[in-house]
Parts: structure tokens; C-alpha cells; sequence
């Protein structure tokens, strides 16, 4: 029998062990920590399940650490958690689950060791360590779990229709475990998600989410989108990511496959951020492509205006998935909206003026998009990559010159709405927002520049030619706040 002693050297694991002999129960520690132990990954969340009250015991381990130990207690659901420093270690009285077929929530009686570990999701976290000084450290597996920790497979405990039809959320933790483990899943326990994938539709849609976002967090994602796409639970919670697989073909002339380039995609971004919410961009940079898919006879495929109607699928996608309706949906929608106005300015001679809109309209998002366009070319074609690799970095280059020069990135016009109201004597109107456009198009397109007194100026020439009358000359503002909107552009007051 394997013994892990030496991997439980964390003082509170002896005191536990103390604890228990003198309260005269034993406990264990299990599931992921231990996987993770054999899997040589670093974890300090600890589950210890007791043969006896979880909460009790976890009372006294908690005042056997003193003042640095933290303590909380779920009464109703028989749990407790110490936080020793950064370590965070949850108690729980050994338990027998049994389901109902309409509600993932169990009904829980006090059980054996065996019953719990029956009671895991897969065997590779069904493993158990001893925490009783006789045999301090020993393994316990029941399941035969550290050989499909060898074979890098998962799979379940027991029957896994069993398994997931009592809780349909484990397929989801399936495909996240096998995404972040690059483990494999047992040909059973895959075909079983597949025949009971209508099941998840009894979990809240907040808890597929938190295992959606573990699979976009991952190294290397696709691997999660492809597993979900085949077992059918993609089609389910997000069937318009799924729209966009398929090749269509007419005259001889074909589209690429949308869906498997969005993944490829994601993953590209993968290797340059961690940032949730740009890898949220990468996954509907292209989502408006079934809609917008046209075929004209002279050019092929067409998809005119997918990232604009892309922009305005986000927040029915956002509020379907149960994903934030906040600053993190505008973020991800600029990004969507603007994921090719880089690419374009890499085709074409890049103008100053080009430069200056996609720096207002990116604001301190511009490096983001820019990875986010990096990861976009998928081409096969080495040519091809090379000559928008080269261009990207002359539009990088672009985008430092004119930030050097002009302070584009979150600016908002030097000649603010207060400032025209005061000068021609108006109200708020239709003609103050005119105005502030003019001024800004001009900025923009380097006819004056990006100053109080040469848009102040533009402004009184401007004001003559509406006919409006001079009231009062105002002062350049001692300071300006930008507050450029994320979506279209226009600088709120």
C-alpha cells in the first residue's frame, strides 16, 4: 500500500490526526487534494471527510491551531471549513447520497468511508489518505484511481449513467477535468454523457457557467469545446456556437469551417493571456456568421457586417448564459465589434487618421484587441501569415507614433458640450452633439489638432456657418476627463 506521509508535512494534518484520536473518530483526507498529490500539482484546498461529525471535529482542530485558524459552519449541510493562513481545509461527516430524478440535490444519510468514496464523481477522485497515526499516509483506493491517473483516463466510480443522471453537472466536470488534465475520457463513461445529456437541463444554468469558464481558462480549451460539441450538451447550453460549424459549398467555391476556427482561435489567444473575458471575445469574435453568411456569385462567401450584429448578439448571449451583465459584457462586445479594423488596416495603407479612430474607439483596450487580431489568422497559408504578421507590426508601430503625438487612447474632443452650450447661448440639443461630432471627425482626421484652442477656433468657424450667435468666449477647462463610451464611440459628459 502506497503511503503519501511525507505529502502531508502541513502541521494542521497531525493536528487533525491528534484531534481525532482523542475524540476517538477517524478521519480522511480526500478527493482532489489527493489526486493532486499523485499528479505532483501544487493545491492547498484540503477535503477531510469524518467518520462522525464533520463539525465537530473541525471545532476542535480549529482551536488546536489557535488564533491563526479561522472557522465557519454550515449546520445545515453538515460542513465546516478552517482556514489555517492560505490554506483553506473543509470538514465533512462521511455520507450516503441518494437523488430524485427531478433535482441534482441529494438526500443525504451519515454513511461509511466506502459509501463516500462510492458517492465521487470519478475514481481518480474517489482516493482517500489516512489520518489515523497508526497508518498515517495510506492510501486507500477503491477504484483503482492511481492507474487511470497513470493511463491520464477518466471515469466513473460506478455505473456512469447512475452517475450522471443523479448528477448531470459531472458530465460538465468530465469534459472541465479532461480538459485541464489533458486525460482522456473512458469510452463508457463518454458514451454515457451522450445519452444522458438532456439531464443537465435540471442544473442552474450559474453552475454549467462556472464549468464553462474553467474550460475557456484551460491551456488549451478546444479540447473542452470539442468533447462538449460530441457528447450533444454544446447544442444544449450554447447551440449558437455550435451554428457555427459546417462547410458550405456552391459554384465550387467554400467557406471555412467557422466553428473549428473560432477554436483555433481561442487557443492561439491562450498562449499570449489569461484574461478571461478576452477569451470570452476569441469565442464570439465570429458568433454572426450564420446570420450574415451570403454567397454572391463574383466574390463566394460573404459574412458583411458580422462583427456589428456580432456586437449586438453579446448581451442576449451574456444574459442566456448567465454570464456578468456589466463592464466585463462591454468589453467583450467592443472587442467583438472591433476584431477587424486592425486586420483591415493591415491590408491597406495605414493613415494616421485610421490610426487615431481605432485608438479613440479602443481606448486602453487597443493591446488586448490587438492579441485578440494576432490569434485571428488561422491561415494555412505561410505567405499569407507572414505578410499580416509583418503589417500587424507596422500597425503597432502606427498606433505608438500617433500615441506619442496626438493622446488619442481614451480622449475625449478638447471643446466639451458645457463649452458650446455657454459660447452660442444653447440649451441641450440636437445641435451641441452635432457640434462635438464635427469637432471630433476633424481631430480625427488630422484637419486641426488635438488642442483646446484649435478646436475652440474650429468650433466659432463652425458656429458661423450654422448661423448661430456668439453669446460668451470661453476659457480653455483647466483638466479634461475622458469617458469615451466602449461601443460607439461617442464621448460622454
Amino acid at each position: 500500500m502506497l503511503n503519501y506521509a511525507d505529502r502531508l508535512n502541513h502541521g494542521f494534518f497531525k493536528t487533525i490526526s491528534q484531534v481525532c484520536t482523542q475524540m476517538n473518530v477517524k478521519a480522511f483526507v480526500i478527493g482532489g487534494f489527493v489526486r493532486d498529490i499523485v499528479l505532483g500539482r501544487p493545491s492547498k484546498d484540503v477535503d477531510v471527510v469524518v467518520l462522525g461529525s464533520g463539525i465537530a471535529v473541525a471545532s476542535k482542530v480549529a482551536e488546536a491551531l489557535g488564533a491563526g485558524a479561522h472557522a465557519k459552519y454550515f449546520k445545515s449541510f453538515g460542513t465546516a471549513m478552517v482556514r489555517d493562513g492560505d490554506w483553506v481545509i473543509e470538514f465533512v461527516g462521511a455520507r450516503r447520497e441518494s437523488y430524485r430524478t427531478n433535482s441534482r440535490k441529494p438526500i443525504v444519510e451519515n454513511g461509511s468511508l466506502s459509501d463516500d468514496q462510492n458517492r465521487r464523481d470519478f475514481t481518480i477522485n474517489a482516493l482517500s489518505l489516512s489520518l489515523q497515526s497508526k497508518d498515517f499516509g495510506n492510501l486507500l483506493d477503491p477504484f483503482n484511481g492511481i492507474s487511470d491517473i497513470e493511463d491520464k483516463v477518466i471515469r466513473t466510480p460506478l455505473d456512469p449513467d447512475i452517475t450522471f443522471s443523479d448528477d448531470p453537472l459531472r458530465m460538465m466536470r468530465a469534459i472541465r477535468f479532461a480538459t485541464q488534465l489533458n486525460f482522456t475520457i473512458d469510452k463508457n463513461t463518454f458514451e454515457a454523457i451522450g445519452r444522458n445529456k438532456n439531464r443537465i437541463r435540471i442544473i442552474s444554468q450559474e453552475r454549467v457557467i462556472d464549468e464553462m469558464n474553467l474550460i475557456v481558462m484551460a491551456k488549451k480549451p478546444s479540447v473542452g469545446f470539442r468533447l462538449l460539441e460530441e457528447t450533444g450538451l454544446l447544442g444544449l447550453i450554447f447551440p449558437q456556437f455550435v451554428a457555427l460549424k459546417g462547410v458550405e459549398m456552391m459554384n465550387g467555391m467554400a467557406h471555412k469551417d467557422n466553428f473549428y476556427h473560432t477554436l483555433e482561435v481561442l487557443d492561439n489567444l491562450c498562449e499570449k493571456s489569461d484574461n478571461l473575458w478576452l477569451r470570452w471575445s476569441a469565442v464570439l469574435h465570429d458568433i454572426a456568421k450564420p446570420v450574415t453568411k451570403r454567397f454572391e456569385p463574383k466574390i463566394g462567401w460573404t459574412f458583411h457586417g458580422h462583427e456589428f450584429i456580432g456586437a449586438k448578439m453579446v448581451p442576449g448571449i451574456f444574459k442566456q448564459l448567465k454570464l456578468p451583465q456589466n463592464e466585463k459584457l462591454k468589453y467583450v462586445q467592443k472587442m467583438v465589434q472591433l476584431h477587424l479594423r486592425p486586420i483591415v488596416l493591415a491590408q491597406e495603407i495605414v493613415t494616421d487618421s485610421a490610426i487615431r479612430r481605432l485608438l479613440f474607439d479602443a481606448g486602453d483596450d487597443i493591446d488586448d484587441l490587438m492579441m485578440l487580431c494576432d490569434a485571428d489568422i488561422t491561415s494555412k497559408n505561410e505567405v499569407k501569415v507572414k505578410r499580416y504578421l509583418k503589417n500587424f507590426q507596422l500597425v503597432r508601430q502606427k498606433l505608438k507614433e500617433v500615441e506619442a503625438k496626438d493622446k488619442i487612447r481614451n480622449w475625449q474632443p478638447p471643446v466639451t458640450g458645457e463649452a458650446i452650450m455657454e459660447t452660442f447661448g444653447l440649451n441641450p440639443s440636437k445641435i451641441v452633439g452635432d457640434l462635438k461630432s464635427i469637432i471630433r471627425e476633424a481631430i480625427l482626421d488630422g484637419e486641426i489638432g488635438n488642442n483646446f484652442e484649435e478646436a475652440y477656433a474650429f468650433l466659432l468657424e463652425e458656429g458661423k456657418k450654422k448661423k448661430l450667435h456668439l453669446k460668451n468666449l470661453v476659457n480653455p477647462p483647466v483638466k479634461i476627463i475622458p469617458i469615451p463610451d466602449p461601443i460607439d464611440g461617442t464621448p460622454n459628459q
